[in-house]
């Protein structure tokens, strides 16, 4: 089952994100639940967000994956999304 993660940072937490990139990317390389990630952009270009493609059994193991990731232990993010998500191209 593919879920689309999506997921805001809170205002202002740039020094969050980048305090923790390096332990996020680590996770997201420790699976084989990813199929894509990456960050979105504000306007400046700065990282504000997050997008990753999840492959997991089903909502409840991408509910553990999310928890676990060390963004969301940072408490860097505003909101975190889990929808299931069908690729059609690509």
């Amino acid at each position: 089952m593919r879920i689309a993660l999506i997921a805001k940072d809170k205002p202002n937490s740039i020094d969050i994100r980048k305090a923790n990139r390096d332990a996020h990317v680590a996770y997201l390389k420790s699976t084989d639940a990813v199929e894509m990630a990456g960050p979105f952009l504000d306007d400046a270009g700065e990282m504000c967000g997050s997008l990753i493609i999840l492959d997991l059994p089903d909502m409840a193991a991408a509910q553990d994956w999310a928890a676990n990731d060390p963004y969301k232990k940072a408490d860097l993010f505003a909101s975190v999304d889990l929808i299931p998500w069908t690729k059609v191209i690509g």
